[in-house]
């Protein structure tokens, strides 16, 4: 489901599942770490090049219907791809060569994890880029606590509450990426740097960013630096500019413990390393996954697609600091690097 191959002076990995839009499987991930550690120290290889097969995007995250499977029958298979999954997001933090992504189309969850850690983050002009997990009952992983919580502007919780997916410019201006490459361009651009294996032509292909969220960052940090989720929603409401009631929109259609959960996991962040981040995240992700909102938020989203979830609790009020707290216990087996 990826494939691998040196190009000139490049290691080329691509995932190749577009009728899924790429979803990463356990399998995936293992196959990219394997990949990675074979070019370590092969000197044939100058860097790395990860994209999607396919137009439509590089990843839309996990296989979230197979994780609502496993927590359904109590299984370990979500606690182990997520193990082996935070295990390559630092790899990738860490790898010793050039690591460049390429971020077109939709790069939401797990297609975050396996991009916005590299060195070298491309987003062109099809880019929409999201972390969606509090629409399923979950909360932003692979990494995405820590990449969210040092984003500037409070612009990280507005990616983490809501759920949205913004474009390119966006990204770039959260932090999420480095570059702007038109869509047009890219075959031009990944030929050049297998050719070369000089991430420096990068610059040649780069195009200015236009404004993303532009003035509105003032606006957004103040309101999200609010203390609670329910304080943000207040500002939100009051603040009569159509970006705040989409906002507010999104995040009312969240799940509540999910959302509560999440801005704890952000702001836990922000003092943290990458790798406590993803310690973090993983009991984070073993709790959730257990919580009756995982299943009902996808199979709201996935499988039925009703699009009505059924949230436990239903309200922001009804979420007690003692559930949010219990998502962030200790587990019998923790993640190890």
């Amino acid at each position: 489901m990826i494939r691998t191959e040196i190009r000139g002076n490049a290691g080329l990995i691509i995932l190749d599942r577009p009728k899924a839009l790429n979803a990463l499987s356990h399998e995936m991930a293992l196959d990219i770490e394997r990949a990675l550690e074979d070019w370590r120290d092969n000197d044939a290889v100058q860097l790395i090049i990860v994209r999607g097969e396919g137009d439509r995007g590089l990843c839309a995250g996990g296989d979230v219907a197979a994780l609502r499977e496993d927590a359904l029958n109590d299984g370990h298979a979500g606690a182990d791809f997520w193990a082996d999954e935070y295990r390559l997001n630092l790899l990738i933090s860490q790898y010793p060569k050039p690591y460049v992504a390429i971020m077109n189309g939709i790069v939401l969850g797990g297609g975050v994890g396996i991009s916005a850690h590299g060195s070298h983050r491309i987003v062109t002009d099809s880019t929409k880029l999201g972390m969606p997990e509090t629409g399923i009952g979950f909360c932003p992983d692979v990494g995405g606590s820590w990449i969210l919580g040092h984003a500037p502007h409070n612009l990280g919780i507005h990616y983490g509450l809501t759920g949205i997916h913004e474009g390119g410019a966006q990204a770039i201006e959260a932090g999420l990426a480095d570059y702007l490459v038109a869509d047009k361009n890219i075959d031009a651009l990944v030929a050049e740097l297998c050719e070369t294996g000089q991430v420096g032509v990068i610059e040649k292909f780069a195009a200015e960013a236009p404004v993303g969220f532009g003035p509105r960052r003032v606006d957004m940090e103040r309101i999200y630096g609010a203390d609670t989720v329910e304080e943000i929603l207040e500002l939100l409401d009051a603040h009569d500019e159509e970006w705040a009631a989409d906002a507010a929109k999104r995040i009312r259609r969240n799940s509540p413990h999910a959302l509560k959960v999440t801005l704890e996991s952000i702001r836990r962040a922000r003092s943290l390393t990458l790798a406590d981040a993803l310690r973090e995240e993983y009991r984070i992700s073993c709790h959730m996954q257990k919580n009756p909102d995982f299943a009902e938020g996808v199979r709201a989203q996935i499988i039925d697609k009703d699009r009505q979830p059924k949230w436990q609790p239903a309200t922001l009020g009804d979420v007690t600091a003692e559930s949010v707290a219990a998502a962030f216990e200790p587990l019998e087996k923790e993640l190890e690097f």
